[in-house]
């Protein structure tokens, strides 16, 4: 069957190859014939072991092929371009791993990823065309424990230069499993511009600072404490220079451009309200906790007051809303006690949908927030000059007290949001000094049909404390001090162009006018994240966004035999947290399951941890082969017998160490291990987790678990 299979497709292929090149239009089958050549010869690839294969063809702004074969539990699935450009490829073969919820057992990193490094320099040598090329990092996956698994992903250099085109590829078991790329054809229009610039990166900085914009205002730089820091003006436009001619380009007016051309209008997503729950506290037979949870309720006003005092302040525009139903909540917080109550509106306007919900104390009647929904299409009667007004004028009524600046207005901030708008959206920060602190604000948004109320938001902390506002650097030495932290790169960037007649049809068809191109630009780049300019000192402010765990140390480590293992272990975040170790310690059942889950990246100290991280760690361990949950018993001590079974099946070798009859082993006290034992014995004894003296009952130590996840993990795969 497979022999006739490839016969004939050779056959077709063969065909394909040979048709007359004065052809008017070749036939879908000769074209998939031809592809399919071509990304065979490109990958090299050997398909005898499939026995199906079919094509597909998608034309958006280029065909795209998508040729799939299939055989007995395998399948690899290839799309490529006309001119055979490899495009993706997914392989799948069966895994002879045990199916279902377990996780695969790990081992120590070992030279595997260099040579898996080789073959994806071996397979991006064959699919990158000339002047692409990628440069191959460390592999996400390398410096952790792993199986076999590496990836990579990055972008694809054009010419030498960046480019915003992106690519992902990773290897498994010595060959590419899975591959992914951007190409220009599918994803720009106008193809790649030639690399030489015409303008020297020093000019193209110098004009590219002079659109850089800070803002002063007042950061929390702790719990509790704010300091003032120029940081960049979220208003401000994101700006390039086309290197061939000079010309400075407003990127954030192109986008918006293209947005308004592209969209034609739209809706906003109904808020879902909060489902009423029913509640039935009766008070015969409450325990303390249950009394003290009803009495919260006393004092809460009822739905019908509630809705009396938000109808009589027309600013929430409820005339003509019916009260649809309400939720009262009970919340703790570092405020204390309260209990909050939101009250769902709705209305039918011309067919279509209204709702707005308002949440407000329950004891007082005080509003907490607003949210709403309405179509996009509404007529706007508001202009966003009105609605500022009366979303101050609001405010003045609702927190007469506080000192609030307008900080922004957020309808006009997204280049992606524009066209008609249900809301004029506007954010009120604290003013301390004179000076915003935008942590603390109010966000109103005033509704662009009616001028009511359409959302409401807050933050606010009394017991903040905010540093004075003397001695300050100026604005222009913070501007210096901020382009300082940047470079002018040359790149290839995505750039919105307009559309003429030389672009792809299908793009004209649709009515659209701009679409993205590739351009030669220059543009502010910089290694790092900072927050912005320290008002005081003027030095840049870099934060470091990682999340890398801290390694795992520990001080009693002294003496003990353990003491390299443990170690080792340590170095890839498996081990305790506590800074101890205790490598003597009779080992729990508890123990080992808190080691072995720190396998999965969450070490934990196993003398304090809560349930509910015992819970998960069990869980851990359950996916890993470990124990089944009917063997869960947290304090049972363990013999080193307990630990070789336990640590063997997790990593896969249960079934060949329950067989009978087949396994020897040269401990020195082999006569005392038990049938049913001696298969896990003598594979420990392979993989050095015990030698001369077996002493399966001996009771297990901390550090005996230690040393024998080690071996289990030196392992070879």
């Amino acid at each position: 069957m497979k022999r006739l299979l490839s016969l004939a497709l050779s056959a077709a292929l063969l065909a394909a190859l040979t048709l007359p090149a004065a052809a008017a239009e070749e036939t879908q089958d000769a074209r998939l014939a031809k592809v399919t050549a071509l990304v065979k010869e490109a990958l090299a690839l050997d398909t005898e072991a499939y026995e199906t294969f079919h094509g597909g063809l998608t034309e958006d702004l280029v065909p795209l092929w998508n040729l799939s074969w299939e055989g007995e539990n395998r399948s690899l699935s290839v799309s490529a371009l006309e001119d055979g450009t490899v495009v993706s490829l997914y392989r799948w073969e069966s895994e002879t791993a045990p199916a279902g919820y377990r996780w695969s057992f790990p081992t120590f990193p070992g030279s595997g990823s260099e040579g898996a490094q080789a073959v994806a320099r071996d397979f991006l040598d064959r699919v990158l065309r000339p002047g692409e090329t990628v440069e191959l990092g460390a592999s996400s996956s390398e410096g952790g424990l792993s199986a076999s698994n590496c990836r990579w992903s990055g972008t694809v250099d054009l010419n030498g230069l960046p480019s915003p085109l992106h690519y992902s590829l990773s290897v498994e078991n010595g060959q590419v499993e899975q591959f992914s790329r951007d190409v220009p054809e599918a994803a720009v229009v106008g193809g790649v511009p030639s690399p030489e610039a015409g303008v020297d990166s020093a000019r193209a900085a110098g004009d590219l600072e002079e659109t850089l914009k800070l803002r002063l205002e007042y950061v929390e730089e702790k719990a509790g404490r704010a300091v003032l820091r120029y940081v960049p003006d979220r208003e401000a436009h994101s700006f390039l220079v086309d290197a061939k001619t000079g010309e400075l380009l407003d990127l954030t007016e192109l986008e918006a451009q293209m947005s308004r051309d592209s969209i034609a209008g739209g809706g906003e997503m109904e808020n879902a309200a909060p489902t009423a729950k029913a509640m039935d506290a009766g008070e015969a037979g409450l325990t303390r906790a249950e009394q003290e949870g009803v009495r919260q309720m006393e004092g809460v006003l009822a739905p019908e007051a509630l809705d009396k005092a938000l109808r009589a302040e027309s600013a929430y525009g409820l005339l003509g809303y019916a009260l649809l139903g309400t939720v009262y909540e009970s919340l703790t917080g570092e405020a204390g006690n309260r209990v909050t109550c939101a009250l769902r509106y709705g209305r039918t306007e011309d067919g279509e949908r209204l709702t707005r919900t308002i949440t407000v104390d329950a004891k007082t009647g005080a509003v907490d927030s607003v949210r709403s929904s309405a179509p996009w299409d509404r007529e706007q009667r508001i202009t966003e000059e009105e609605a500022l007004e009366k979303a101050e004028a609001f405010l003045e009524t609702l927190c007469p007290e506080r000192d609030l600046t307008l900080y922004q207005k957020d309808s006009g901030v997204s280049p992606l949001r524009t066209g008609k708008r249900a809301e004029w959206s506007f954010t009120f920060a604290r003013a301390v000094n004179g000076l915003p602190f935008p942590a603390n604000a109010y966000r109103v948004g005033i509704d662009a049909a009616d001028g009511s109320v359409y959302s409401l938001s807050s933050t606010w902390d009394e017991e903040m404390a905010f540093d004075d506002a003397n001695g300050l650097v100026s604005m222009e030495t913070a501007l210096s001090a901020w382009a300082g932290t940047y470079e002018a790169e040359l790149a290839y960037r995505n750039v919105p162009r307009k559309l003429s007649k030389g672009d792809p049809a299908k793009l004209l068809e649709q009515g659209m006018e701009y679409a993205y191109g590739l351009r030669l630009t220059y543009g502010l780049e910089r290694e790092g994240w900072y927050a912005g300019v320290d008002a005081k000192t003027g030095k840049p402010v870099q934060e470091d966004l990682g999340r890398t765990r801290e390694p795992l140390t520990y001080k009693d480590l002294a003496g003990s035999s353990a003491k390299a293992d443990v170690e080792a272990l340590a170095r890839y975040g498996v081990g305790y947290e506590g800074g101890s170790f205790r490598p003597a310690k009779r080992l729990t059942q508890w123990e080992l399951v808190c080691l072995v889950s720190s396998l999965q990246g969450s070490a934990r100290n196993p003398d304090a941890a809560e349930k509910d991280q015992r819970d998960s760690a069990y869980y851990d361990a359950y996916r890993l082969g470990l124990l089944r949950p009917a063997e869960r018993d947290d304090g049972a001590l363990l013999t080193r017998a307990d630990v070789v079974r336990m640590l063997l099946d997790a990593a896969g070798y249960g079934p060949a160490a329950r067989l009978r009859g087949i396994y020897t082993c040269d401990y020195s006290d082999k006569g005392t291990i038990p049938a049913e034992g001696l298969g896990y014995a003598s594979i420990a004894q392979a993989l050095g987790l015990a030698s001369g003296a077996y002493a399966g009952d001996r009771a297990a130590t901390r550090g005996d678990a230690a040393s024998m996840l080690c071996r289990v993990l030196e392992r070879e795969t």
